[in-house]
């Protein structure tokens, strides 16, 4: 593409920062932001250089703590929880009601903070932020039902998720688990979405929910948020390497946790026909370039078909729109529709492209590579971290692309021959939070999706975290703990009767709602 693009007026970090320093100068200060702990923000730790993936540019970092000021944080936040879990029901409800007026005032602040820290198309981001505020509206309004006779738990709880969700993930479940009588705890994710959580924790602090925001090393700051015996729930959002470290932590001590994980989530195709509906989804399944826990980056296809699918597939993924989340014809334009922009960092592209290249080198056939020209680039920008999209045929077992998520725009594929070696396909990651399979026969459907090791299962659609009272798990290694969504997101933050045993995915049981 010939690039004859701008930046959209009004929409520079410059000045998104300074907005955010008009907006809650007691959490923004010069180039940096604040922790919020004590009740009170504190010029403490030390901040990062940081980097937008958009084009480099510098932006603020996440002032590390240290292990022992992260240990007085936990003891302030416990200080803090049992003062507000004595606080009623309809005074917890009027403080996170008026803290979702002021989110939603600041919407277009805070999705502009995601574009920039973490790359999301404006369309996404604008959801982001959006979800986080509906979500929680409705536990609001009808939360009474949900927390009779229950209480909150005996201490604060801590999050820790990763960073490509600040809004609907992560700010979502702190200020639900507030509304059910807990004081909250956040670690910012090292990799971008500081500047969006410290503006979305200031406004809610304002109202006077007790959140505390805290930046560090995750090795540094787990002795503190994970094993303190202050925290009274740990709920986790990220990688199998970490989450297996946490998750032998919390069953050590007998911890309350929320633990979601990654696996590689499969769409099957079996005696399927409906191509023009297949192919109408393709280019949305790649909606922040795949960088999600949802997302389906592989393929399992019946080998008779391959065909077909190929030539639904093709002109679909050729469609992707990729770049730089800004860049518009005029100042004054529209934002663009992306279907994405950068990975998360200069770091994870080359990373993911080394992979591609080592599958190619060991067999892997590459069936489509986007290229560059047709992405939507500013002048001379910095593009190290973005990643076009890449299809693979049957990548070997040798590469992390066959079981691992990528967490990026590369789709791989794998061809068989019978339903045995559809259902193995399909599960080859020990566990998986959703799946789809395609087929024409809905009682072919109903006998193979049980055998799918995912929590959710789609006929033909894709499936997703889901909102409001859609519940949300994972079967096998993606999910440790309590299963969350509509009620259960209450029942995971609070204490019932004795003995209670949640849905969840425990080591020493499994119950599905």
């Amino acid at each position: 593409m010939a690039s004859t693009l701008t930046l959209k007026s009004h929409t520079s970090w410059g000045d998104a920062w300074q907005r955010c320093l008009a907006v809650a100068p007691e959490a923004f200060r010069d180039e940096r932001v604040l922790n919020l702990w004590n009740a009170a923000w504190q010029a403490d730790g030390r901040p990062l250089p940081a980097t937008s993936p958009v084009d480099g540019r510098p932006t603020a970092g996440p002032p590390r703590l240290d292990a022992a000021t992260a240990e007085r944080a936990v003891r302030a936040a416990l200080d803090q929880h049992r003062a507000w879990r004595h606080v009623l029901l309809p005074e917890r409800r009027a403080r996170i009601a008026a803290a979702l007026d002021a989110l939603t005032e600041h919407r277009a602040l805070l999705a502009l903070l995601l574009v920039w820290e973490i790359g999301k198309p404006w369309r996404l981001a604008q959801a982001d932020v959006d979800r986080a505020i509906d979500g929680v509206r409705w536990y609001v309004d009808g939360i009474e039902p949900m927390i009779a006779n229950r209480s909150p738990l005996d201490g604060p709880v801590s999050n820790i998720a990763s960073w490509n969700y600040p809004m609907s993930v992560l700010v979502h479940a702190m200020l639900v688990q507030a509304l059910a009588g807990n004081a909250v705890i956040a670690k910012t994710p090292t990799d971008g979405g500081v500047a969006c959580l410290t503006l979305a924790c200031a406004l809610a602090a304002r109202e006077g929910v007790p959140v505390t925001l805290v930046s560090g090393s995750g090795r540094e700051l787990s002795e503190a948020l994970v094993r303190a015996p202050e925290i009274g729930c740990v709920s986790f959002v990220g990688g199998r390497d970490t989450g297996a470290a946490v998750a032998t932590a919390v069953a050590d001590l007998g911890k309350r946790h929320i633990l979601e994980q990654e696996g590689l989530n499969t769409w099957g195709i079996w005696n399927h026909s409906d191509w023009e509906a297949f192919a109408a989804v393709v280019p949305k399944l790649f909606d922040y370039g795949k960088q999600r826990c949802t997302a389906y980056p592989r393929f399992v296809v019946q080998r008779a078909l391959f065909d077909e699918f190929l030539a639904a597939y093709l002109p679909a993924v050729r469609a992707v729109r990729v770049g730089h989340p800004l860049a518009v014809e005029r100042p004054d334009a529209p934002f663009p529709e992306l279907d994405y922009g950068p990975l998360i960092n200069a770091a994870k592209a080359k990373e993911l492209t080394d992979q591609v290249t080592e599958a190619v080198d060991r067999g892997a056939v590459p069936l489509h590579r986007g290229r560059p020209q047709d992405a939507r680039f500013l002048p001379g920008q910095d593009t190290s971290a973005y990643v076009h999209p890449v299809t693979l045929l049957n990548p070997p077992p040798s590469s992390p692309l066959h079981h691992a998520e990528p967490f990026g725009p590369v789709d791989t594929i794998v061809l068989v021959d019978t339903e045995a070696e559809l259902l193995a396909a399909m599960n080859a990651s020990n566990g998986a939070l959703v799946a789809t399979l395609s087929t024409d026969d809905r009682a072919t459907f109903d006998r193979l999706a049980p055998q799918i090791r995912a929590f959710k299962v789609g006929h033909g659609t894709p499936r997703s975290r889901g909102d409001r009272d859609e519940l949300f798990g994972g079967f096998g290694a993606a999910w440790r703990g309590a299963f969350v969504g509509g009620e259960l997101l209450i029942r995971a933050v609070t204490q019932g009767v004795p003995g209670e045993r949640l849905p969840g995915n425990f080591p020493e049981y499994r119950l599905t709602p």
